[in-house]
Protein backbone atom coordinates (compact mmCIF):
# COMPACT_ATOMS: atom_id res chain seq x y z
CA UNK A 1 0.00 0.00 0.00
CA UNK A 2 1.44 3.38 -1.10
CA UNK A 3 1.13 6.18 0.80
CA UNK A 4 0.00 9.35 -0.99
CA UNK A 5 1.69 12.98 -1.12
CA UNK A 6 1.36 14.79 2.08
CA UNK A 7 -0.92 17.94 1.27
CA UNK A 8 -3.14 19.75 3.53
CA UNK A 9 -6.77 18.50 4.17
CA UNK A 10 -5.01 14.90 4.00
CA UNK A 11 -6.66 12.84 6.28
CA UNK A 12 -4.40 9.88 7.65
CA UNK A 13 -5.66 7.01 9.93
CA UNK A 14 -3.59 4.69 12.05
CA UNK A 15 -3.41 0.65 11.12
CA UNK A 16 -2.11 0.22 14.93
CA UNK A 17 -4.68 1.85 17.20
CA UNK A 18 -7.45 4.61 16.88
CA UNK A 19 -5.71 7.50 15.83
CA UNK A 20 -6.05 9.93 13.36
CA UNK A 21 -4.83 12.92 12.41
CA UNK A 22 -5.37 16.09 9.57
CA UNK A 23 -2.34 17.52 7.36
CA UNK A 24 -2.28 21.04 8.78
CA UNK A 25 1.21 22.05 6.75
CA UNK A 26 3.23 19.17 4.79
CA UNK A 27 6.34 20.89 4.83
CA UNK A 28 8.69 21.18 2.06
CA UNK A 29 10.09 17.37 2.51
CA UNK A 30 8.79 13.75 1.42
CA UNK A 31 8.15 11.64 3.94
CA UNK A 32 5.68 9.22 5.81
CA UNK A 33 3.47 9.96 8.69
CA UNK A 34 3.84 7.08 10.82
CA UNK A 35 1.64 5.98 14.01
CA UNK A 36 3.29 3.15 16.26
CA UNK A 37 6.19 3.02 13.80
CA UNK A 38 4.03 1.69 10.85
CA UNK A 39 2.67 4.46 7.56
CA UNK A 40 -0.82 5.98 8.24
CA UNK A 41 -2.95 5.08 5.67
CA UNK A 42 -5.98 7.65 4.09
CA UNK A 43 -8.94 8.57 5.96
CA UNK A 44 -10.61 6.18 4.18
CA UNK A 45 -8.93 2.62 5.22
CA UNK A 46 -10.30 0.09 6.81
CA UNK A 47 -10.28 0.29 10.84
CA UNK A 48 -7.24 -0.95 12.73
CA UNK A 49 -6.32 -4.52 12.52
CA UNK A 50 -3.84 -4.24 15.74
CA UNK A 51 -3.37 -2.01 19.06
CA UNK A 52 -0.03 -0.91 20.75
CA UNK A 53 0.65 0.64 23.64
CA UNK A 54 1.90 4.44 23.90
CA UNK A 55 2.40 7.08 25.06
CA UNK A 56 -0.77 8.52 23.59
CA UNK A 57 -1.93 10.86 21.18
CA UNK A 58 -4.19 13.27 22.47
CA UNK A 59 -7.27 14.48 20.65
CA UNK A 60 -6.99 18.16 19.10
CA UNK A 61 -3.37 18.60 19.53
CA UNK A 62 -1.35 20.08 16.69
CA UNK A 63 1.95 17.93 16.19
CA UNK A 64 4.74 18.95 14.64
CA UNK A 65 8.40 17.65 13.77
CA UNK A 66 11.85 19.42 14.72
CA UNK A 67 12.24 21.62 12.09
CA UNK A 68 8.72 23.48 12.67
CA UNK A 69 7.59 22.69 8.95
CA UNK A 70 5.40 19.67 9.05
CA UNK A 71 2.12 19.96 11.20
CA UNK A 72 -0.60 17.78 11.93
CA UNK A 73 -3.83 18.06 13.88
CA UNK A 74 -5.27 14.94 16.42
CA UNK A 75 -8.70 14.37 14.97
CA UNK A 76 -8.84 11.11 16.96
CA UNK A 77 -6.91 10.07 19.77
CA UNK A 78 -4.85 6.94 19.88
CA UNK A 79 -2.04 4.76 21.57
CA UNK A 80 0.56 6.71 19.50
CA UNK A 81 3.56 7.75 19.06
CA UNK A 82 3.19 9.65 15.74
CA UNK A 83 6.68 10.14 13.66
CA UNK A 84 7.92 11.13 10.20
CA UNK A 85 10.65 9.09 8.72
CA UNK A 86 11.12 7.41 11.89
CA UNK A 87 11.54 10.80 13.88
CA UNK A 88 9.12 11.67 16.49
CA UNK A 89 6.38 14.73 15.98
CA UNK A 90 6.59 16.71 19.44
CA UNK A 91 3.13 18.70 20.44
CA UNK A 92 3.14 21.63 19.47
CA UNK A 93 3.52 24.36 22.45
CA UNK A 94 0.89 27.49 21.94
CA UNK A 95 2.16 30.89 21.52
CA UNK A 96 2.22 32.98 24.28
CA UNK A 97 0.06 35.94 24.46
CA UNK A 98 1.21 39.47 24.98
CA UNK A 99 1.05 40.79 28.33
CA UNK A 100 -1.91 43.22 28.63
CA UNK A 101 -0.19 45.78 31.29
Amino acid sequence: MTTPPLRPGLRLRSRTCTAEVVVVRPGPGTGTVECGGVPMTPGDAAAPAVTTDGPGVLLGKRYTDESGTLEVLVTRAGAGPLSLGGVALTVKAAKPLPSSD
